[in-house]
């Protein structure tokens, strides 16, 4: 059966996460109903069944995801893979499934795929950020991020952020309510800008793997570091204690977007 893969964009707030969860409201539960619904309507599979509770019974389209998101986290490049047997024209089938699904989830890109691709399995990296409005005064328009009114030094944040760069045992950064054994990540890049106007600063960081929470435990000791005014050294102690006691907090997802996921080796662009 064809498999093609979709990049999703969505705004995590009002959602239980990405992946299905019973009873809950979720991303992935969102786009399987929409595609089912899509591509029965295709295929014919719709058919009158009195034990149905809606009296229509579909044909059940799965998608596998190339990571979860938390509660509250947003996408602007999570890749989702699918099988298919209905024949897909992208601009079609984009503004079919836009029109099925939420305003807060949309559908960017959709491709054919070969069977051996797996949106999770095949990726070779991912970037996140996390957007901070660095300034006295929330804004209406500051959108999906956190405000933090105490003055940031991006110079010590850059400094300790080189810290997590190469591979390590990131324990230190992962919740400590997650089953997942995984404790090993590389990161190629962790870095923070600032925009022209200089009250937003911008958190990006790109590795193979995230650890649950890992992104922003991150910050969470990042913003720690600035307010008790301690070195920039005290990251790598962080790291280095393999104990997530010694970090800092575990922050709000809202300023959290999935930006990219990459299926080639990571190269940082300028």
């Amino acid at each position: 059966m064809p498999k093609y893969s979709m990049i999703v964009e969505y705004i995590g707030t009002n959602y239980s996460g990405s992946q299905v969860q019973p009873e809950a409201k979720t991303i992935q539960s969102e786009l399987n109903k929409a595609l089912s619904t899509l591509i029965s309507k295709y295929d014919g599979s719709a058919v009158e069944d009195t034990n149905c509770c809606d009296r229509h019974c579909f044909k059940t389209v799965k998608t596998i995801f190339s990571g979860r998101t938390d509660a509250g986290v947003h996408s602007k490049g999570q890749v989702v893979h699918f099988e298919s047997d209905m024949p897909i024209v992208a601009s079609r089938f984009i503004n079919s499934m836009n029109g099925l699904l939420p305003d807060d989830i949309s559908v960017k890109s959709v491709k054919q795929v070969e069977d051996t691709f797996h949106a999770q399995l095949s990726a070779k990296y991912r970037v996140y950020q996390y957007k901070i409005v660095n300034r006295q005064q929330r804004s209406a328009w500051d959108g999906h991020s956190l405000l933090i009114r105490e003055p940031l030094d991006l110079e010590r944040m850059n400094k300790a952020l080189g810290y997590l760069i190469g591979e390590h045992d990131f324990t230190s950064f992962k919740s400590s309510g997650t089953q997942n054994p995984a404790k090993y990540c590389v990161v190629y890049k962790a870095h923070c800008t600032k925009s022209k106007e200089g009250d937003v600063i911008t958190f990006e960081i790109a590795a193979n793997r995230f650890l649950y929470n890992m992104v922003r435990t991150i910050v969470g000791t990042l913003l720690l570091i600035e307010h008790k005014k301690l070195e920039p050294e005290f990251m790598k102690y962080v790291l280095d204690a393999k104990d997530r006691t010694k970090a800092g907090a575990t922050i709000s997802p809202d300023g959290l977007t999935l930006m990219e996921v990459g299926y080639e080796p990571y190269s940082e662009r300028s």
